[in-house]
Protein backbone atom coordinates (compact mmCIF):
# COMPACT_ATOMS: atom_id res chain seq x y z
CA UNK A 1 0.00 0.00 0.00
CA UNK A 2 1.72 3.05 -1.33
CA UNK A 3 2.04 6.66 0.84
CA UNK A 4 1.80 9.58 -0.89
CA UNK A 5 3.85 12.32 0.45
CA UNK A 6 2.84 15.49 -0.94
CA UNK A 7 4.97 18.86 -0.51
CA UNK A 8 4.27 21.79 1.58
CA UNK A 9 5.38 24.10 -0.63
CA UNK A 10 3.53 23.33 -3.96
CA UNK A 11 1.24 19.99 -2.64
CA UNK A 12 2.91 17.89 -5.73
CA UNK A 13 3.63 14.35 -4.69
CA UNK A 14 7.15 14.22 -3.88
CA UNK A 15 9.52 11.35 -4.44
CA UNK A 16 11.75 9.59 -1.82
CA UNK A 17 14.67 7.84 -1.52
CA UNK A 18 16.74 6.37 1.41
CA UNK A 19 20.16 8.09 2.76
CA UNK A 20 20.70 5.57 5.68
CA UNK A 21 19.43 3.37 7.99
CA UNK A 22 17.68 6.42 9.30
CA UNK A 23 16.72 8.74 7.29
CA UNK A 24 14.56 9.51 4.26
CA UNK A 25 14.70 12.14 1.88
CA UNK A 26 11.86 13.36 0.00
CA UNK A 27 12.32 15.90 -2.56
CA UNK A 28 9.59 17.49 -5.02
CA UNK A 29 10.54 18.96 -8.45
CA UNK A 30 9.67 22.56 -7.23
CA UNK A 31 13.28 22.54 -5.32
CA UNK A 32 11.59 22.05 -2.02
CA UNK A 33 13.40 19.21 0.34
CA UNK A 34 13.07 17.59 3.76
CA UNK A 35 14.39 14.61 5.41
CA UNK A 36 12.42 12.18 7.50
CA UNK A 37 13.12 8.50 10.03
CA UNK A 38 13.11 5.56 7.66
CA UNK A 39 10.71 2.58 8.91
CA UNK A 40 12.21 0.22 11.49
CA UNK A 41 10.93 -2.56 9.78
CA UNK A 42 10.72 -4.26 6.11
CA UNK A 43 7.59 -5.59 4.46
CA UNK A 44 9.39 -8.95 5.42
CA UNK A 45 9.48 -8.97 9.03
CA UNK A 46 11.84 -10.67 10.54
CA UNK A 47 11.26 -12.85 13.26
CA UNK A 48 14.94 -11.89 15.24
CA UNK A 49 13.11 -7.98 15.71
CA UNK A 50 11.25 -7.64 19.04
CA UNK A 51 7.86 -6.67 18.83
CA UNK A 52 9.21 -3.16 20.28
CA UNK A 53 10.92 -2.30 17.29
CA UNK A 54 8.56 -2.77 15.06
CA UNK A 55 6.12 0.01 13.92
CA UNK A 56 2.33 -0.57 14.45
CA UNK A 57 0.58 -2.84 11.82
CA UNK A 58 -2.65 -2.80 10.48
CA UNK A 59 -4.03 -5.74 7.89
CA UNK A 60 -6.09 -4.22 4.79
CA UNK A 61 -8.89 -6.82 3.40
CA UNK A 62 -6.33 -9.00 1.46
CA UNK A 63 -4.86 -9.97 4.43
CA UNK A 64 -1.66 -7.80 3.84
CA UNK A 65 -0.04 -5.59 6.47
CA UNK A 66 0.97 -2.04 6.54
CA UNK A 67 2.42 0.69 8.92
CA UNK A 68 -0.07 2.29 10.79
CA UNK A 69 1.12 5.98 10.31
CA UNK A 70 -2.46 7.83 9.81
CA UNK A 71 -1.99 9.19 13.38
CA UNK A 72 1.59 9.93 13.76
CA UNK A 73 1.24 12.21 9.64
CA UNK A 74 -2.23 13.82 11.29
CA UNK A 75 -0.32 14.96 14.58
CA UNK A 76 2.27 16.50 12.45
CA UNK A 77 -0.04 18.04 9.73
CA UNK A 78 -1.97 19.83 13.28
CA UNK A 79 1.40 21.40 14.30
CA UNK A 80 2.21 22.49 11.14
CA UNK A 81 -0.99 24.21 10.79
CA UNK A 82 -0.94 25.82 14.36
CA UNK A 83 2.49 26.92 13.64
CA UNK A 84 1.03 28.99 9.98
CA UNK A 85 -2.50 30.10 12.23
CA UNK A 86 -0.03 31.65 15.06
CA UNK A 87 2.21 33.37 12.51
CA UNK A 88 -0.74 34.78 11.55
CA UNK A 89 -2.51 35.90 14.58
CA UNK A 90 0.66 37.79 15.54
CA UNK A 91 1.14 39.15 11.67
CA UNK A 92 0.59 42.80 10.87
CA UNK A 93 -2.35 41.53 8.82
CA UNK A 94 -6.14 43.25 9.45
CA UNK A 95 -8.27 41.05 11.97
CA UNK A 96 -10.44 40.09 9.28
CA UNK A 97 -8.17 38.73 6.68
CA UNK A 98 -6.25 37.17 9.72
CA UNK A 99 -9.70 35.61 11.18
CA UNK A 100 -10.74 34.88 7.17
CA UNK A 101 -7.38 32.59 7.07
CA UNK A 102 -7.96 31.06 10.67
CA UNK A 103 -11.56 29.56 9.12
CA UNK A 104 -10.11 28.52 6.10
CA UNK A 105 -7.01 26.56 7.77
CA UNK A 106 -8.80 24.92 10.65
CA UNK A 107 -11.66 23.79 8.40
CA UNK A 108 -8.84 21.85 5.98
CA UNK A 109 -6.69 20.45 9.14
CA UNK A 110 -10.02 19.09 10.89
CA UNK A 111 -11.92 17.92 7.21
CA UNK A 112 -15.36 19.58 8.20
CA UNK A 113 -17.26 21.67 5.50
CA UNK A 114 -17.87 24.96 7.40
CA UNK A 115 -16.00 26.33 9.92
CA UNK A 116 -16.91 30.16 11.05
CA UNK A 117 -16.13 32.85 13.87
CA UNK A 118 -18.39 34.95 16.03
CA UNK A 119 -17.06 37.77 18.34
CA UNK A 120 -19.34 39.18 20.68
CA UNK A 121 -19.54 43.27 20.20
CA UNK A 122 -21.56 43.83 23.76
CA UNK A 123 -25.04 43.06 22.27
CA UNK A 124 -24.74 40.26 19.70
CA UNK A 125 -22.27 37.72 18.45
CA UNK A 126 -21.59 38.69 14.86
CA UNK A 127 -20.24 36.39 11.93
CA UNK A 128 -16.64 37.81 11.63
CA UNK A 129 -15.37 35.20 9.18
CA UNK A 130 -16.82 31.97 7.32
CA UNK A 131 -15.07 29.05 5.51
CA UNK A 132 -18.51 27.19 3.55
CA UNK A 133 -20.81 29.89 4.17
CA UNK A 134 -21.72 32.24 2.30
CA UNK A 135 -19.22 35.74 2.75
CA UNK A 136 -22.32 38.34 2.20
CA UNK A 137 -23.58 36.65 5.41
CA UNK A 138 -20.05 37.80 6.77
CA UNK A 139 -21.11 41.30 9.38
CA UNK A 140 -24.61 40.46 9.09
CA UNK A 141 -25.61 36.91 10.55
CA UNK A 142 -26.39 38.18 14.11
CA UNK A 143 -27.58 36.22 17.51
CA UNK A 144 -28.51 37.37 20.98
CA UNK A 145 -26.97 35.88 24.02
CA UNK A 146 -28.56 31.82 24.54
CA UNK A 147 -30.16 32.54 20.87
CA UNK A 148 -29.36 29.74 18.63
CA UNK A 149 -26.50 26.81 19.48
CA UNK A 150 -23.65 28.55 19.58
CA UNK A 151 -25.86 31.96 21.64
CA UNK A 152 -26.19 28.77 24.07
CA UNK A 153 -22.82 27.78 24.18
CA UNK A 154 -21.84 31.07 25.28
CA UNK A 155 -24.58 31.45 27.93
CA UNK A 156 -24.10 28.28 29.53
CA UNK A 157 -20.44 28.80 29.39
CA UNK A 158 -19.85 25.28 28.03
CA UNK A 159 -18.65 23.76 24.09
CA UNK A 160 -21.98 22.29 22.80
CA UNK A 161 -21.74 18.88 20.68
CA UNK A 162 -24.26 18.38 18.39
CA UNK A 163 -24.98 15.33 16.52
CA UNK A 164 -27.87 16.36 14.09
CA UNK A 165 -28.89 19.90 14.87
CA UNK A 166 -31.82 19.24 13.06
CA UNK A 167 -33.00 17.23 15.89
CA UNK A 168 -32.40 20.48 18.09
CA UNK A 169 -35.14 23.15 18.31
CA UNK A 170 -32.19 25.57 19.27
CA UNK A 171 -30.81 25.96 16.09
CA UNK A 172 -30.83 29.26 14.03
CA UNK A 173 -31.34 28.98 10.27
CA UNK A 174 -29.72 32.59 8.91
CA UNK A 175 -31.26 33.00 5.17
CA UNK A 176 -28.17 34.89 3.90
CA UNK A 177 -25.78 32.34 4.70
CA UNK A 178 -27.34 29.65 2.21
CA UNK A 179 -26.62 27.10 4.75
CA UNK A 180 -30.14 25.37 2.70
CA UNK A 181 -27.74 23.88 0.30
CA UNK A 182 -25.20 22.39 2.63
CA UNK A 183 -28.10 20.79 4.99
CA UNK A 184 -25.85 20.91 7.69
CA UNK A 185 -25.78 17.46 10.37
CA UNK A 186 -23.15 18.47 12.74
CA UNK A 187 -21.92 20.89 14.95
CA UNK A 188 -19.60 21.91 17.57
CA UNK A 189 -19.69 25.07 19.41
CA UNK A 190 -16.82 26.20 21.53
CA UNK A 191 -17.30 29.68 23.39
CA UNK A 192 -14.46 32.10 23.70
CA UNK A 193 -13.91 34.48 27.64
CA UNK A 194 -12.41 37.13 28.51
CA UNK A 195 -11.53 37.55 32.22
CA UNK A 196 -14.97 35.23 32.66
CA UNK A 197 -16.65 37.66 30.26
CA UNK A 198 -18.39 36.53 26.52
CA UNK A 199 -15.98 37.56 23.31
CA UNK A 200 -16.93 34.93 21.10
CA UNK A 201 -17.38 31.68 19.58
CA UNK A 202 -15.58 29.05 16.73
CA UNK A 203 -18.00 26.67 15.09
CA UNK A 204 -16.91 23.77 13.42
CA UNK A 205 -20.12 21.98 11.20
CA UNK A 206 -20.76 18.95 8.91
CA UNK A 207 -22.99 17.56 6.46
CA UNK A 208 -22.44 14.20 7.23
CA UNK A 209 -22.63 12.90 11.24
CA UNK A 210 -19.07 13.36 12.58
CA UNK A 211 -17.65 11.89 15.60
CA UNK A 212 -14.95 14.40 17.13
CA UNK A 213 -11.77 12.81 18.17
CA UNK A 214 -10.12 13.85 22.01
CA UNK A 215 -7.19 15.55 19.79
CA UNK A 216 -9.50 17.59 17.46
CA UNK A 217 -11.43 18.96 20.19
CA UNK A 218 -8.43 19.66 21.80
CA UNK A 219 -7.39 21.31 18.42
CA UNK A 220 -10.12 23.70 18.60
CA UNK A 221 -9.51 25.02 21.90
CA UNK A 222 -5.89 26.07 20.86
CA UNK A 223 -7.19 27.33 17.83
CA UNK A 224 -9.77 29.42 19.93
CA UNK A 225 -7.32 30.80 22.15
CA UNK A 226 -4.98 31.80 18.84
CA UNK A 227 -8.35 33.89 17.69
CA UNK A 228 -8.37 35.41 21.52
CA UNK A 229 -4.82 36.52 21.23
CA UNK A 230 -5.08 37.90 17.75
CA UNK A 231 -8.02 40.20 18.83
CA UNK A 232 -6.47 41.41 21.97
CA UNK A 233 -3.17 42.62 19.99
CA UNK A 234 -5.37 44.45 17.01
CA UNK A 235 -7.02 45.98 20.33
CA UNK A 236 -4.43 47.04 22.03
CA UNK A 237 -2.66 48.51 18.90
Amino acid sequence: MESIIRCRKCGKKMKTSRVDDYRIKVSCTCGFSEYRSAPSASRAINPHFSKESLLPLVFDESGKFFFEAERADRERKEILTLEEISMLASSDYDLDEVLKGVVEKTARRLGVDICSIYLWDGEFLVLRATHGLAQEAVGKAKLKLGEGITGSALKEKTPLFISDVSKDSRYRYFPETHEEQYRIKTMYSYPMFLSGEPFGALNVQTVVTKEFTDDELSFVTVISNLILGAVKMRKRL
